[in-house]
């Protein structure tokens, strides 16, 4: 799940949360934003471990080049 996707769960989570106030027969929509904002908070939280893992990894590389210029045979 990437960063965006983990702050769209979140705030669809919250709106349902907080601003709905219709109330469906057989479903609890407040549990349901509820559960959505902490799989939002999850997926962000796995999503920046990945990201800062994937940063240490390029840092740890190194990588250099080396040029030799020779000149032309006569």
């Amino acid at each position: 799940m990437t960063i965006g996707g983990s702050i769209a769960l979140i705030v669809v989570g919250a709106i349902l949360r907080f601003a709905v106030t219709w109330k469906p027969r057989y479903l609890d929509l407040h549990a349901i934003g509820v559960i959505l904002m902490v799989a939002g908070v999850a997926g962000l939280a796995v999503s920046v471990w990945v990201l800062v893992s994937r940063r240490r990894a390029r840092a740890a590389t190194h990588m250099y080049e080396q040029r030799r210029y020779v000149e032309p045979p006569p």
